[in-house]
C-alpha cells in the first residue's frame, strides 16, 4: 500500500501521534458498536455483552416487512422464502425459525410422516395434536428435517415451540423427565445441524434447561406473573425475547427491561405491527 504525504505527516511529532490515536479510537468505537453477523452455514451467536439489548420482531402472518427496526426476526420457516431470508441477512438481521416440536397439524407439509401412534389429544394450534415425545426414534427424523429446512433457508437459530406437552392434557402419560430428555435431545440435534437452539415458553423447565439452550422466547410472563422464572437465562448472559399481547408498554416495559429482557407488544395474530420496549442499553 502506498502512503501519501498527508498520511506520512500524521506520524510526525506530538500532533501526529494525537491524530493517529484519535483515528484509532474512532475506528475501535465503530467496530465495538457492531456485532458481527454469523456467516451462512453457522449457528447464530448471542454475545453476552449484547444480552438485553436486542430489538426483535415476531411475525407469522401478513406480508413480511423486512424494514422493521429489529436485530432479530422470529419467523415461520415454511412461509418464509429463501429470498426473504437473504434480504434480511443483507440487512444484518439474525434469523430464528419457529418449529413446533411437540405437535403436528394437518397443514404441516410433513404431517403424513408422523405415525398415528404418536398423535395424542388436541394441541393449541388449529386441528393439531400433541406428540408422544417418548417416541424419539419415530420423531427424530421428521424433526431433523424440519430443522434442515430452517438451515437451508438461511436461518441460524431455531425456537422450539410446544415443548411442554407433559404439562398439558396430551393424551399420553408424559412426565417432567420425559419432556426434559426430549427437549435436551432437540437442543443437541439443533446444534448438530449448525442451529442455535432456543426454548419457547416451557417456563417450569427453564431452570433445568437454561444450560442447554442459547436463548428463550416467552409469551405473557407479565400477565401470568412468571417473569422471575426466566432469570436463569439472564443470569447466564443469554437473551430472553419476551412479548405481551395486552397492556401498555409504559406499564410492563419497566418490569421486563429491568429483568434484562428484550420486550415487545404484539397482537396475537403476529403480523408486522409491534411496539418495542426500550432496551437496557437505551435506558442506560
Amino acid at each position: 500500500m502506498r502512503i501519501g504525504p498527508r498520511t506520512r505527516a500524521l506520524g510526525r511529532g506530538p500532533r501526529g501521534i494525537l491524530a493517529r490515536c484519535a483515528v484509532l479510537a474512532l475506528l475501535t468505537a465503530v467496530g465495538a458498536c457492531r456485532v458481527a453477523l454469523a456467516p451462512p452455514g453457522a449457528p447464530t451467536t448471542w454475545p453476552v455483552e449484547s444480552a438485553g439489548r436486542w430489538q426483535w420482531q415476531w411475525q407469522l402472518s401478513g406480508v413480511l416487512d423486512p424494514t422493521v427496526d429489529a436485530d432479530v426476526f422470529l419467523l415461520d420457516p415454511v412461509a418464509t422464502t429463501a429470498a426473504e431470508t437473504a434480504e434480511l441477512r443483507s440487512r444484518d438481521r439474525r434469523l430464528v425459525c419457529l418449529v413446533h416440536v411437540g405437535s403436528v397439524a394437518p397443514a404441516d407439509p410433513d404431517a403424513s410422516r408422523f405415525p398415528t401412534a404418536v398423535r395424542g389429544a388436541p394441541a393449541p394450534r388449529p386441528q393439531s395434536r400433541w406428540l408422544d415425545v417418548r417416541q424419539w426414534d419415530a420423531l427424530r427424523p421428521v424433526l431433523a428435517d424440519r430443522f434442515r429446512l430452517c438451515r437451508g433457508k438461511g436461518f441460524g437459530a431455531v425456537a422450539l415451540a410446544d415443548a411442554d406437552g407433559y404439562a398439558r392434557r396430551s393424551g399420553f402419560p408424559l412426565g417432567f423427565d420425559d419432556q426434559l430428555l426430549f427437549n435436551r435431545r432437540l437442543a443437541e440435534l439443533a446444534r448438530s445441524l449448525d442451529l442455535s437452539p432456543g426454548l419457547v415458553n416451557a417456563v417450569p423447565q427453564v431452570a433445568a434447561l437454561a444450560p442447554d439452550f442459547d436463548f428463550a422466547v416467552n409469551e405473557e410472563c407479565v400477565r401470568l406473573g412468571l417473569c422471575a422464572k426466566l432469570l436463569p437465562f439472564v443470569e447466564a448472559g443469554k437473551p430472553v425475547f419476551h412479548v405481551e399481547y395486552t397492556g401498555a408498554t409504559t406499564d410492563f416495559c419497566v418490569t421486563t427491561v429491568g429483568y434484562g429482557f428484550s420486550s415487545i407488544r404484539k397482537e396475537r395474530r403476529l403480523d408486522a405491527w409491534r411496539i418495542p420496549c426500550p432496551t437496557a442499553h437505551a435506558t442506560g
